[in-house]
């Protein structure tokens, strides 16, 4: 269901004033003005700062009697008092159902972030299974990103080792290819996995369509939980051929059997009845959050992610949660049940607007005996030892930046550490990157990666490279948050290189007038010895530290986490550029029309060495479109 959008409702005429000066009045003027015009309707109401940025995004059954609760504001918490104190307008929008309107708060807080509400502070993705369409032998395989009509998905795993340990089970099991198409249409004799028994090889002949599509029927009803029904079948098929004395077919149906009996084993606890199921359970101790949630598909555990969501000191455990569900939610597709460790305000409300977006009926609940409530437990279990680990890292964590303030002489332990690294191979497809850490860890999702675009750049300049890397994320950072309040500046800039790479830095930073943030460098030593790094600061003779200091391990694995980053990325780059066709140059040739002349000539070499009456010959090469390819293949220059 399409979800309204936005109407904008704000002062008439309000003059240009800074909020430092106008104080808590300007705000409640700004909210008595809207109240006014405000139905007793569901709806969104957004409270936006005066440069725009969303302050909070809050849903209300009657949006007349919320936004006006907020104009009492001797009621209010010194946090909310604040919020009104930046209010400078408020958008608007009206829905049909309360449920329309919470569907839409948790969009908005997903996409805006707003200061003032609870976060889920997560840009990970989720695995999939996919079993291709499309094909007379589809193919099994995991999946990220965005879905394709026909294809079946099955999922969310919490982790690639969940997705892969399943994916071993079907390969061991089910004998599914994973190769593709490509591979599969040129193959002459079986490859590796049919050796070690993990494919049928469909491509050679020897499994023939319909025995293929009946391993696809079991290996779907493996995903859905049907392993026992599954494995009776294989032991009556193991039966027949060891009564029929063919002892080598009897074996495989028997390693088969094995392999379904491993995953059985492997359930810890009892998640019989639970087709698709996910298991929430929030555990809060000393002011911080953690919530555990469980995947269970088919009887199976696909695995448990944990998250640390942001909220204030005030706000009650069953509101964390209910803000959790409805952010979660909005990026993932709502299972048939949900069972919760704590009960949250707007049980039903949740569950109608989960049914929304499932477009099936979503359940809620809180379990109070049996399986259920142990399941539960297990998961709150869960997320008390995460919180516990994370307070211990934390702690860790402190100490290693309080000591590298100590080593680089910082007036306090630095909020977020960058660290750039640059890859290429004789200076071809040349990536720079940055990697982020801060009080909590390595920040992931503030990772970046730079596409080397200098025109004239010689392959291999290192330095170059880096004053390009450099001078993007600065220039970009003094554009868009030039009062340095969003937390995007770093305390520390840390470089893997030596004095010429640092001098780079600092000429970068000083031609774009930055003289407060701290650069270093971090070169290997003699042999380039690991733990006999120098350090290097402007103006100051390099140094080393002692090989047992822990800020020196501390920053060996930063400025490693970025190595790793860089080289990943550039073998993603050379991965795809290795992976153009010299199709990809001629005009008026898409996919299909690659994919059918690929498929026929079985390379793009073969194509440009072919004939318009070969071309021809493809199907969906018309004979002008034959021409062209030929052409453009055998035209001089």
């Amino acid at each position: 269901m399409p979800l309204p959008q936005p109407d904008t409702a704000e002062p008439k005429s309000e003059p240009e004033t800074s909020l430092t000066d106008t104080g808590v009045g300007t705000g409640l003027s700004v909210l008595t003005k809207v109240v006014a015009t405000l139905p007793n309707t569901p709806g969104v109401y957004r409270m936006l700062n005066a440069a725009g940025d969303a302050l909070y995004v809050g849903k209300a059954k009657s949006l007349k009697k919320r936004v006006s609760s907020y104009t009492r504001i001797d009621r209010m918490p010194m946090r909310l008092q604040r919020m009104v104190y930046e209010t400078y307008h408020v958008e608007i929008v009206v829905t049909h159902t309360e449920a329309e309107a919470l569907l839409l708060e948790s969009n908005l807080i997903k996409q805006l972030k707003p200061r003032y509400n609870i976060l889920l502070r997560d840009d990970k993705s989720f695995p999939y299974i996919m079993i291709t369409s499309g094909h007379p032998f589809p193919r099994v395989l995991k999946h990220r990103g965005g879905r394709v009509k026909g294809n079946e998905y099955f999922g969310p795993f919490a982790s690639t080792t969940a997705v892969n340990r399943t994916l071993t089970t079907l390969q061991k099991v089910f004998l599914l290819r994973s190769c593709s198409d490509a591979v599969f249409a040129n193959r002459t004799r079986p490859c590796l996995l049919h050796q070690i028994k993990r494919c049928a090889a469909p491509c050679v002949g020897k499994l023939g369509q319909s025995d293929y599509e009946d391993l696809v029927r079991q290996s779907r009803e493996f995903l859905h939980g049907d392993s026992r029904a599954i494995q009776d079948e294989l032991a009556k098929k193991m039966d027949a051929a060891s009564a029929n004395r063919e002892y080598e077919t009897a074996a495989q149906f028997r390693d088969r059997i094995r392999a379904l009996t491993a995953v059985q084993s492997h359930q810890d606890i009892n998640v019989s009845g639970m087709a698709e199921t996910d298991v929430i359970a929030l555990h809060r101790a000393n002011g911080q959050t953690c919530i555990q949630i469980f995947f269970f598909r088919g009887g199976q555990n696909f695995g448990n992610r944990a998250y640390f969501p942001s909220h204030a000191a005030e706000d009650e455990d069953g509101t964390i949660m209910e803000a959790f569900v409805g952010q979660f939610y909005a990026a993932y597709p709502p299972p048939k049940e949900i069972l919760l460790n704590i009960p949250i305000p707007n049980r039903t409300l949740v569950a109608d607007a989960l049914a929304i977006r499932a477009d099936r009926k979503v359940a809620v609940s809180t379990p109070q005996r049996g399986d259920r409530k142990k399941i539960v437990e297990h998961a709150a279990t869960n997320a008390r030892e995460a919180l516990l680990r994370r307070a211990a890292e934390n702690s860790a964590q402190r100490e290693l930046l309080e000591g590298t303030a100590e080593v680089f002489k910082l007036a306090s332990p630095p909020e977020r550490i960058e660290v750039y690294d640059n890859s290429h191979i004789s200076g071809t497809n040349m990536v720079g990157a940055m990697i982020v850490s801060g009080p909590s860890g390595l920040m992931k999702n503030a990772y970046r990666k730079f596409n080397i675009k200098t025109p004239g750049l010689a392959p291999g300049d290192d330095y170059g490279a880096m004053r390009e890397v450099l001078h993007r994320r600065f220039s970009r950072a003094q554009s868009e948050d030039p009062e340095r309040t969003q937390g995007q500046w770093p305390d520390l800039v840390l470089l893997d290189g030596g004095e010429g790479q640092l001098s780079t830095g600092v000429q970068v930073l000083a031609d774009l007038g930055i003289d407060d943030v701290l650069i270093a460098a971090i070169s290997k030593g003699p042999d380039r010895n690991a733990g006999r790094e120098h350090f290097h600061l402007p103006g100051q003779a390099s140094f080393m530290l002692p090989p047992n200091h822990p800020v020196l391990y501390f920053l060996q694995r930063l400025r490693d986490e970025a190595h790793r980053f860089a080289i990943t990325t550039h073998r993603a780059k050379r991965a795809k550029s290795m992976g153009q066709s010299t199709l990809d140059d001629v005009s008026g040739i898409g996919a299909s029309r690659k994919k059918a002349l690929l498929r026929h000539f079985g390379s793009g070499r073969a194509v440009a060495e072919a004939g318009i009456e070969d071309l021809r010959s493809v199907a969906g090469i018309s004979a002008a479109m034959a021409k062209k390819i030929y052409d453009h293949f055998h035209s001089e220059g």
